[in-house]
């Protein structure tokens, strides 16, 4: 599973997370950090990526567009980077059923 790191996440969680999710990226580093989220949505669909976000606009979008892209939303206040991996590790199967199910467009992680 290919993941988008939203701008409210650490990109430092591409590196840590490496290891269950290679290929992701994050925002920044593709050149969409302070972009509209019609602009990181549209990069997600053409790049076969999940959205990984803190933001509940996508959580909208996803209802109104489906998928894809998927969106993966971490519903938790502030946390830290550590919190956010440590969520991310203990739902990877969740996420593994999530790419796999053609009906789901939208998981809350919380």
């Amino acid at each position: 599973m290919k993941l988008l790191f939203d701008q409210n996440l650490s990109p430092r969680l591409v590196k840590a997370l490496i290891d269950l999710y290679p290929d992701s990226v994050h925002v920044r580093d593709v050149g969409l950090h302070n972009v509209l989220d019609e602009v990181v949505w549209e990069y997600a669909a053409r790049h076969g990526l999940s959205i990984v976000s803190k933001d509940a606009d996508f959580h909208q979008r996803s209802f109104l567009f489906g998928s894809p892209p998927k969106v993966i939303w971490v519903r938790r206040g502030n946390c830290s980077t550590s919190d956010i991996e440590a969520i991310l590790r203990a739902h990877h199967a969740d996420l593994l059923w999530f790419e796999q199910d053609v009906k789901s467009a939208f998981l809350v992680l919380d």
